[in-house]
């Protein structure tokens, strides 16, 4: 009896231990992280009024925007709505925005030919309480290029004054922003559209904004050279974004007609063309968060 007992114990021992071992080889599930969404806003002058609407209805349908990637005019809406995390707060700033704010072409430097843009800085002065890009409430990074190096530079700390100006330092219209021994022009130089950087800052979700996809109808008369410089930027911009569509999760690209880059009367349509462009794209957007959220890959 005795015997049985000291068997059935030992068994009960071997066996537990066996649990416990297999237990301990097993890794533990994690629980379902949430998606990492990566909104890339690129370049295309008062065209940037359609990001506007695809923020508001990217809100209304509560997708979580945690990185906004932008490029040139990009850059501002981004920082804009990162600044206090509202669509109505950057709809009321948006509507206020002239191309006087933006465009100080009555002031140039004579020594180089070229605007300073000490409109712009004034108007994120104004318009924006956050002095550094990590004060920010959204996580941004903001594309420029230096033109010693040709490469691209991503601003995601440090003064977001600097950085804005530099990312929409149109080449042939702004002076280039000097920066830490960098001479910096318009991100756009490198694409209108910066995907491999919300991929390299953990983006699971791309969802990408082109603003430059359509061209403005000309008249007669030939078009002026700012306009001339900024379609030109456009067209580059573009090109590149089609040859790198499958860099995008979705890529949205609002009906924005043929209103010009310096058009800044038809606030209204290219908000509610970039609202009309974020609805289309909806369904997809939520498939591929809850995707990412399931443990899916692409």
């Amino acid at each position: 009896m005795a015997k049985y007992r000291r068997t059935a114990r030992l068994t009960a021992y071997v066996v537990g231990l066996a649990m416990l071992t297999s237990c301990a080889a097993a890794p533990l599930k994690k629980p379902s992280e949430a998606a990492k969404v990566a909104l890339v806003l690129g370049g295309g002058g008062a065209r940037g009024f359609a990001h506007v609407g695809v923020i508001r209805e990217l809100e209304k349908e509560r997708i979580p925007i945690d990185l906004i990637v932008g490029v040139s005019v990009g850059s501002l809406v981004g920082s804009l709505y990162a600044d206090s995390g509202s669509s109505f707060d950057l709809e009321w700033k948006a509507f206020k925005i002239e191309k006087n704010d933006i465009f100080d072409l009555g002031i140039f430097n004579l020594r180089s030919g070229l605007a300073k843009g000490q409109r712009i800085r004034s108007y994120i002065d104004k318009n924006i309480s956050a002095k550094r890009i990590e004060e920010l409430k959204i996580s941004v990074a903001i594309v420029a290029v230096d033109l010693k190096t040709g490469k691209r530079v991503v601003f995601t700390s440090g003064p977001i004054r600097e950085a804005i100006c530099a990312s929409a330092a149109i080449p042939g219209v702004f002076e280039p922003v000097p920066y830490n021994g960098m001479f910096l022009v318009d991100g756009a130089v490198l694409g209108n559209l910066a995907p491999e950087v919300a991929r390299d800052l953990g983006a699971d979700v791309i969802i990408g904004v082109n603003i430059a996809k359509q061209r403005t109808r000309f008249d007669q008369e030939p078009p002026g050279v700012l306009t001339t410089i900024l379609e030109s930027i456009g067209i580059m911009g573009d090109e590149l974004v089609r040859l790198n569509r499958d860099r995008f999760d979705v890529l949205i690209e609002p009906d924005v007609g043929s209103i010009g880059v310096m058009d800044f009367e038809h606030k209204r349509e290219l908000m509610e063309a970039g609202m009309a462009g974020a609805r289309q794209a909806m369904p997809k957007i939520q498939e591929l968060i809850a995707h990412r959220q399931a443990g899916g890959t692409q």
